[in-house]
């Protein structure tokens, strides 16, 4: 499966207004600290993968699952108060496919616990790269086609991705559909970025401070994978 984005520089609050005229529903806002690391048999900077750990924590709950009790993403756990724990997921990125987008193969699966992944890694010869936190929050078409996220990140300010998922030979219509979301935000697609988060912040790319969320990195490789 190959995951279709573009991402844009927003304001969140005009973005948020357009929001409620495509049919979309508000998931949550959550807190990601996503840590990335580098292999010991090859440099993921040169090769454009990436090998990401991710922690999130609810800060604002959004769809209701039926049950009474909201959707904080795979993985999730109940705390004792029935209130959602910290989830845990482990992705790997594959290189990006075009020019255009940050359309790329992504595998990704829900874990238990981020310090004994982070132990397991170590193990092996994984070292960590860098720590990216920020604040999302995730909208989804009612027909959960597409999602839309609103970013902050530190140092680098408000962003919009729209995503969608898509096989390798639907992967051009799919990105002419991202592209026409953001059309529908009133954004424009010659707009997007390629580089990640982590690739700005270690670029030292200028941005507003109009986050509340801390950041920290401790390393040097940075590519457009991460």
């Amino acid at each position: 499966m190959y995951e279709v984005e573009v991402k844009v520089r927003a304001d969140h609050e005009t973005v948020r207004e357009r929001v409620a005229a495509l049919d979309a529903d508000f998931q949550g806002t959550i807190r990601q600290e996503d840590t990335y690391y580098d292999a010991p048999h090859r440099e993921f900077a040169e090769t454009d993968e990436a090998l990401r750990v991710r922690r999130e924590t609810p800060v604002e709950t959004g769809a209701d699952d039926g049950d009474g009790i909201e959707n904080a993403g795979p993985g999730s756990t109940l705390e004792t108060d029935g209130t959602r724990a910290e989830t845990t997921v482990i992705t790997y990125k594959g290189p990006l496919v075009d020019a255009d987008s940050k359309t790329r193969h992504e595998a990704e699966t829900a874990v238990g616990d981020a310090e004994t992944v982070h132990g397991i890694l170590t193990e092996l010869g994984f070292t960590p790269a860098a720590t990216v936190p920020k604040r999302r929050s995730t909208y989804t078409a009612t027909d959960e086609e597409w999602t839309i996220v609103c970013d902050r990140v530190e140092d680098l300010g408000e962003f919009v991705e729209v995503e969608l998922e898509a096989d390798e030979g639907e992967i051009e219509a799919a990105r002419e559909r991202v592209y026409g979301i953001l059309r529908d935000l009133d954004l424009d697609p010659a707009d997007g970025i390629r580089t990640s988060y982590l690739g700005m912040l270690l670029d030292g790319a200028d941005g507003p401070d109009d986050s509340d969320e801390p950041t920290e990195s401790d390393g040097s490789d940075a590519s457009e994978s991460r």
